[in-house]
This record gives C-alpha cells, sequence and structure tokens, in this order.
C-alpha cells in the first residue's frame, strides 16, 4: 500500500478457519512483509490481522528492538532481501534469508527516537490522504447527485429545496425529466458517447531502449503500477515519448486492470496501458468524476481480452454518457475544481514530506545522522550489529 499501517484486506478468516488452519495473528504493532512475487513490501497492523504463506510476520524482540523502529528498519533492508531471492516461477524469501541480513541496532531510547520522528512524517502524510480521501468524496457524492440521481431536477420536479444544489442553484436546474436511450434524463440534456464528449489519447509504447529510472527525459507511465491515491508516482522516464497527457487529464488504465483512474500532475507520457482523456469543453474535474463513475461500464471488458482483460479506443468511444448542458458543466467545474486544488497542494506537501523521509530514513537508520541534528531538519550512533527480531510464518 505505500502506508505505514494496514488495518484492512481484501479477504477476511473466519474463527474456524483460525482454528483449522493454526494460523497465528499478528498483534496490533507486530509487522508484516511480503515474501513471494513482490518480495520487501512491509507494513504494520493496527488490530489483530492473520496472514498467509505468501508473508512473513515479524516481532521484535523487546529487549533489544522495538516494532516501531523495525519497521522503519525493514524498509531500510528491502533492498537487501531482494538481493537474496530465489524461485523460478518468483521471486521468493524464506525465514532463513533474514539470518543473512545484518543490521545495526542503536539503543532502545534512540530506536524510539527514531521511530517517533520518521513516524511523525508518516502520520502526518497519512492525515493529509484521510483528509484528501473525504474531499474526493464530497465531490463524488456532488457528481452522483446531479448527473446520476438528477437529484436537483427531482427535486423542482416535487416542489422542494434540493440538497446538493441549494437555493438559486436549484433554479438553473431543468425542471423535468424527459425519455432517452440511458432511461430518463433532464429536459435539454443529452444521451451520448464518450469519444463525443470528451477527446481521448491512447496511449503508445516507445522502444524500451528509451526507458530509465535516472530522471532522464518525461515521466512515463504504462499501466496502473505507477498509479497513488489520485496522482501517479515517477518510477519510469522515457526519453523519446509517442503519445502524451497534459497536466490535469485524467489518466484511464485500458489493460489489466481496466478502469482505474488517475489524474496527471504534470505533462506526462503514457504508454499502451493508459489513456488519457479530457472534456472537450476543458473542465478537468468533471472529466476525473466522470470517468469515476463510469466504472461499472469498465468492469465489463476486464476479461474481454484473450489473456487480460483490455479496452481498445473504438469501444472507450463508444461508451454510453450523459451530456449535461455546457453551463451545469461549468457550475460543477467551478465548485469542485478548487476542492480539486486542495487535494493537489496536499499531495505536493506529501511528496515534500516523503522526500524529506527517505532522506533521512537511511541516515538515521545507519546512525550517519544523529537524532538531534534529524530533529532540526524536521521542525525531530553507533552500536554493534546485534540481531533483535523474530520471524514467524504464517502457520506457527
Amino acid at each position: 500500500t505505500g502506508m505505514r499501517w494496514v488495518d484492512q484486506a481484501e479477504k477476511s478468516i473466519t474463527q474456524l478457519g483460525l482454528q483449522e488452519s493454526s494460523t497465528e495473528l499478528l498483534q496490533r504493532g507486530q509487522l508484516i512483509i511480503s515474501a513471494r512475487g513482490t518480495v520487501g513490501v512491509v507494513a504494520q497492523v493496527s488490530r489483530p490481522m492473520a496472514f498467509n504463506q505468501s508473508c512473513y510476520g515479524l516481532d521484535a524482540r523487546q529487549d533489544l528492538c522495538c516494532n516501531d523502529f523495525l519497521y522503519y528498519l525493514m524498509k531500510q533492508t528491502t533492498r537487501a532481501l531482494k538481493g537474496l531471492t530465489h524461485g523460478a516461477v518468483f521471486d521468493t524469501i524464506t525465514r532463513d534469508t533474514f539470518d543473512q541480513v545484518q543490521v545495526l541496532l542503536p539503543p532502545l531510547p534512540e530506536q524510539r527516537a527514531i521511530a517517533h520522528i520518521l513516524g511523525t512524517l508518516d502520520d502526518k502524510i497519512a492525515l493529509n490522504r484521510r483528509q484528501s480521501a473525504t474531499l474526493e468524496e464530497l465531490a463524488r457524492a456532488l457528481f452522483k447527485a446531479w448527473f446520476v440521481d438528477f437529484e436537483p431536477v427531482r427535486a423542482r420536479m416535487a416542489g422542494r429545496p434540493s440538497a446538493s444544489a441549494p437555493g438559486e442553484l436549484g433554479e438553473l436546474f431543468p425542471a423535468r425529466l424527459v425519455p432517452s436511450e440511458l432511461g430518463e434524463i433532464p429536459e435539454g440534456w443529452g444521451a451520448s458517447t464518450i469519444g463525443d464528449e470528451f477527446d481521448l489519447t491512447m496511449g503508445q509504447s516507445p522502444p524500451g531502449s528509451t526507458y530509465n529510472e535516472d530522471g532522464d527525459g518525461t515521466p512515463f507511465y504504462q499501466g496502473k503500477t505507477d498509479f497513488g491515491f489520485r496522482y501517479p508516482s515517477r518510477r519510469v522516464y522515457c526519453t523519446a515519448p509517442t503519445r502524451a497527457a497534459r497536466e490535469g487529464d485524467t489518466l484511464v488504465s485500458v489493460r489489466a486492470p481496466v478502469g482505474s483512474i488517475n489524474m496527471a500532475a504534470e505533462d506526462c507520457a503514457v504508454g499502451r496501458g493508459v489513456a488519457a482523456i479530457r472534456h472537450k469543453g476543458g473542465s478537468r474535474s468533471y472529466t476525473y468524476y466522470s470517468l469515476q463513475a463510469l466504472q461499472p461500464a469498465f468492469g465489463v471488458y476486464e476479461s474481454a481480452g484473450t489473456v487480460f482483460g483490455s479496452i481498445g479506443k473504438k469501444d472507450f468511444e463508444a461508451l454510453s454518457c450523459i451530456a449535461p448542458s455546457a453551463g451545469i458543466v461549468e457550475l460543477f467545474e467551478r465548485l469542485c475544481f478548487p476542492i480539486d486544488q486542495r487535494i493537489e497542494c496536499s499531495q505536493r506537501e506529501n511528496d515534500s514530506l516523503s522526500s524529506l523521509r527517505d532522506m533521512l530514513l537511511p541516515r538515521l537508520v545507519s546512525g550517519e545522522l544523529r537524532v538531534g541534528e534529524a530533529e532540526e531538519w524536521v521542525k525531530a550512533p553507533s552500536a554493534e550489529p546485534r540481531v533483535g527480531i523474530r520471524v514467524r510464518s504464517a502457520s506457527e
């Protein structure tokens, strides 16, 4: 997830399942780390959680180490773990792998101080993400009320005030619904398609020799791998891009999985797993929430490919959508664009906080930077190698 704390998973296990499998629960504060496929993804659990053979549980020996520090220690040793993987089909680490990685453990008081410094940054990042999620939910609810449920229109028809468009705003909406091929829609609006309402650019992948992770060229997004809560994370760059997205375009994954949504935080290049789209009137917020509302339509294409799901340009442009009056689209943009700007500012702050945390992490863990010096950086050693970690498999 990229987040320090995890409190839920895609699957759950019953009490009977726990008893029959002899799976031991991880307790709050203990760690879980991926052991197969994408090795080394680590998080702390915020409540009791079960895990399977694709992960290991880590619990610090309390006389030598604290779990909060262990989390950051393991993040720092991910590269070492990846260098010790094996497996013919996918990368794997075993319990013995952990015995091959030596770490430095500062005294417990310093461990706690280091964890507090880094944890303060992570807590602020998490708070910003929660606030952004709340803001996005507000905008999504407004979009649904206006363009899916037609609540302001139904309110006028019923002779009552609109909950989503109070006062004079409600008077800007039509006063009745009329039949269309999409069902009943507000009078004066139309039943249309993505191709007629939006400009769509399907990505195209340049030669692999033009890719790099050194920051040379244009940020390049090939698929959902780099998608975040709202904006993708820079990882790959391209020196010879063939298809581009503009800052503010909505990015849609068009290959396995189909329909994941992000927004371009800057001008970037898009590969064949991504499409860039924007309303023909230029409304970026309306575009983003329109594509969010199309999730059910994308689901049809998730298994359309012979090997994995995909959607082509012709099918994408043929997707049905509502065509509101230009004035209502502009009104929605005026209300929601400031919300999206607040989310963007929050994301930029998180980028800065993440960079600071990632700069401090190796220096604090290695002892290169002392706690007092780090505290100045955020206004938040020297020890012999010792083993202070107990590794648990799912069955013990």
